[in-house]
């Protein structure tokens, strides 16, 4: 994707700026925009808000932490170790960890990865454990030709040779639910069923299912009882509008305040991450989306 040519901190505060309507600011993290915008709401305290580095990868690292400061964003999604200084230098918690992982398709569900997946999981478990993170995240990976039962076996099998490692150092393995009919055909772990049986046979509270609110809406629908009959196996939720992974707005068909309300009333203390793509032209629109979604699902 294109990158600014020159000033970033300059764009990046004139952006800002504009999109949440204030008048001057001396530099980006200094004040609190949530604080100074007078259309901004009051945040309630009720969720933990996050956001997908990758989705809003038209901004720096840098810039993505000094914009989620002044919207009462508390982490960002899907970082790894070699960023990890640049979230600790603004204070702000890396809410899913990556970078074990070998691809969205060869994952756990498939023992011809089972070597190298454990080899790398093990040595991250110690990373994120050190930095004094929580969350990984894993992925299932595609069936290839398996039957469902024989990627929950192959998945037991390999997840139980390094979650007593998790245990020890306190983090939790987070698989995420994908759909298989739109975005990642072939996926094993494409609907709850599937991936709260894996719960279940695995039996221990550092695994629990990354429970993608948008894939979810699209393999099953059901999202609100869903969360509230099993959302003790749900340790991480990601947002997105469907049809089409972009802004949470009424230009699609979920009702995410009544969701987020569901995920309120269980309960959860974890965090709740913004992982749409911004459908709209300017930086500053795209900014002002994201600012739009965090007061929607600030119930």
């Amino acid at each position: 994707m294109k990158r600014y040519p020159i000033d970033r901190r300059s764009l990046l505060r004139n952006t800002i700026t504009s999109a949440i309507g204030l008048t001057a600011l001396p530099y980006i993290g200094t004040r609190a925009l949530a604080d100074d915008a007078p259309a901004q709401r009051a945040l309630k305290g009720n969720i933990n808000h996050a956001v997908a580095r990758w989705t809003f990868d038209f901004l720096t690292l840098e810039e993505l932490c000094q914009l989620s400061t002044q919207l009462g964003i508390k982490a960002i999604d899907l970082v790894g170790p070699d960023e990890w200084p640049v979230l600790q230098r603004h204070g702000l918690d890396s809410s899913m960890c990556n970078g074990a992982e070998l691809s969205l398709e060869d994952g756990w569900g498939d023992s011809r990865f089972h070597s190298e997946l454990i080899e790398r999981y093990l040595n991250h478990i110690d990373l994120v454990s050190q930095a004094g993170y929580t969350n990984l995240i894993c992925f299932s990976g595609n069936a290839r030709g398996m039957n469902p039962e024989q990627g929950l076996d192959n998945a037991e099998a390999g997840l139980k040779q390094i979650l007593p490692h998790a245990e020890e150092g306190g983090v939790v393995l987070q698989m995420e639910l994908f759909n298989s009919k739109i975005d990642h055909p072939d996926y094993l772990c494409d609907n709850s069923a599937w991936g709260i049986e894996l719960c279940q046979r695995l039996d221990s509270p550092n695994f629990k299912l990354l429970y993608d609110i948008y894939h979810m809406q699209i393999s099953e629908g059901d999202i609100i009882r869903t969360i509230r009959e099993n959302h003790h196996f749900f340790g991480h939720y990601h947002t997105a509008g469907v049809p089409g992974r972009h802004e949470i707005d009424d230009t699609q068909e979920l009702n995410y305040p009544a969701i987020c309300r569901a995920i309120r009333d269980t309960g959860f203390k974890g965090y709740i991450a913004q992982e749409f793509l911004p459908d709209r032209t300017s930086q500053q629109e795209k900014i002002a989306s994201l600012r739009a979604a965090i007061q929607l699902c600030d119930v």
